[in-house]
């Protein structure tokens, strides 16, 4: 049975002791895949997410030629061990002018930016394409960085977005700029294939050392087995702030302090490293009078502005003008939802400032964006009477994220979930998100 198209959250009664695991960072097992294609030999993954995102990039390196052999991974459900044969910057299937390679990409901005560069490398033509959100989603400082590397880069609108046809003519040294206004992803696509394609790249407008996500692929380069080898991907830390933000909301602040220095996480393996920009997420709980996008949270920033509410003085969001180029235009979207809701929320250019407020219930709209839809489940922890339209869409990064609400502690939270039209609850087996991905297209080594 599929997950209802509508749930209702009913709120936490008693804080709970959790030690929930989260699957693998797609962050981090996007890039891994391609730095495994681009390797000299046969790479294994463990600990690999296995969500909508990554089975696009997994099944567009097939597409592309790669043998990529996919095993279950007994301690996470939405985990998968991956196996790629690397070519060492050969691709081995193109298309023609006339019939170029097809590559969907769906709405996954990072398999959409980090193959448009990895086909370059190819010899032949390749076209790829997505849901009409990627469409919308900017592509030109990419498409400009790949022209300037002397590949064809042909956008079929006009409008430098996806659909586009790009020639691939395999390693040609060069140089250019690529510029991290609207997405850092742009240059971690380069960067990726910077060693195979001979390129040398300049990156624009910020600090790639400072760059969260940048910083992230220039270390994933480093500590990755180019030459073959196993490769374990930490658990991801943007998924966990919804466990760490629901811990908060059942404690009281003293008691969270007391658990965070004495070591007591609600999510198994939190990573160590300091990869994710997003496993700093626990040190903003109590939320500061500030936080921003850029410097100090990345995607888990809308956690904490879904706690706005519940804060005993106004709290600002900054710097937060790439969440609008994202899977939704998420700085409207947080303020429409939370002001549904009873929030008081100030949008003023690309900051939102948050006020303690008296929060009702409501239907939250998720635009068809996992975040929306995750961070307004932890809402509906506090707030009676929160409803989840489309809850599926979570499938994109943590299929298994109902699942992980409802299971009973200390494996989950032990949250109860209806049907959101019949009232009826709802069983751990029915909030799967999407049950095709129970029997993903899989090739079992």
């Amino acid at each position: 049975m599929a997950i209802p198209d509508l749930i209702e959250i009913l709120p936490q009664t008693e804080p709970v002791r959790a030690e929930i695991t989260v699957p693998g960072s797609k962050s981090i097992t996007n890039r891994a895949l391609i730095l495994a294609a681009l390797s000299e030999g046969v790479v294994t993954l463990e600990g690999a997410l296995w969500s909508e995102d990554t089975q696009i990039m997994a099944e567009g390196l097939r597409t592309l030629g790669f043998d990529v052999a996919v095993e279950p991974d007994l301690d996470e459900e939405c985990n998968r061990t991956i196996r790629v044969i690397g070519l060492a910057g050969k691709i081995p299937r193109s298309g023609t002018a006339q019939q170029p390679l097809e590559l969907f990409v769906g709405n996954a901005g990072t398999a959409a930016r980090f193959l448009s560069a990895l086909v370059c490398l190819g010899s032949g033509f390749y076209r790829l394409s997505g849901v009409s959100r990627m469409h919308q989603r900017p592509q030109l400082a990419l498409f400009e960085a790949l022209r300037q590397l002397g590949y064809r880069v042909v956008s079929e609108q006009g409008n430098d977005k996806l659909p586009v046809v790009i020639q691939g003519s395999g390693p040609r040294e060069g140089a250019c700029s690529v510029q991290l206004n609207e997405s850092s992803q742009f240059a971690s696509a380069l960067l990726m294939g910077a060693q195979r394609g001979g390129w040398r790249i300049q990156v624009e407008g910020e600090d790639p050392e400072e760059s969260p996500y940048v910083a992230m692929t220039m270390e994933l380069i480093q500590a990755f087995p180019a030459r073959g080898g196993t490769f374990r991907i930490e658990p991801d830390a943007s998924s966990g702030s919804y466990f760490w933000a629901a811990h908060f909301l059942g404690l009281s602040t003293e008691t969270f302090a007391r658990d965070w220095k004495e070591n007591a996480r609600p999510v198994v393996a939190w990573p160590v490293s300091d990869w994710q920009i997003d496993a700093s997420f626990p040190r903003y709980l109590p939320l500061p009078p500030e936080i921003s996008r850029e410097g100090q949270l990345g995607d888990s920033i809308m956690t904490a502005i879904a706690l706005g509410p519940f804060t005993k003085e106004p709290v600002r969001f900054t710097e937060l003008g790439r969440l609008r180029l994202q899977e939704c235009e998420r700085v409207v979207a947080l303020r429409t939802e939370l002001t549904k809701c009873g929030a008081r929320v100030v949008e003023e250019g690309d900051t939102l400032t948050v006020y303690p407020s008296r929060m009702h219930g409501a239907e939250i709209e998720t635009y068809g964006d996992h975040r929306m839809a995750m961070c307004f489940t932890i809402l509906g922890l506090k707030v009676p009477g929160i409803k989840i339209k489309n809850p599926a869409c979570v499938k994109k990064t943590f299929p298994n994220f109902f699942q992980k609400l409802a299971a009973p502690p200390p494996r989950g939270l032990g949250i109860k979930i209806l049907d959101g039209h019949s009232g009826g609850f709802l069983e751990t087996e029915d909030l799967f998100a999407g049950q095709e991905g129970r029997e993903p297209k899989e090739r079992v080594a």
